[in-house]
């Protein structure tokens, strides 16, 4: 009993997880303003949205808040 209560809670775990609704990024931007009106700040080096011109200070931050 107690084993199929276990995976009856793993099976209604793993069904809400694959339900969660993506991110709705657009990036890449044109300019921080549109990536901060799309609730993106601080794009670090590596993200498909970073761009250097984003990055003003050379930290590897873009968009920074």
């Amino acid at each position: 009993m107690i084993r199929l209560l276990i995976a009856a809670a793993i099976i209604a775990g793993a069904a809400g997880i694959a339900a969660a609704p993506l991110a709705n990024a657009s990036g890449p931007y044109r300019n921080c303003t549109e990536a901060h009106q799309d609730g993106r700040w601080d794009i670090p080096v590596g993200d498909p949205d970073y761009w250097p011109a984003g990055d003003r200070d050379r930290d590897g931050i873009a968009c920074e808040s």
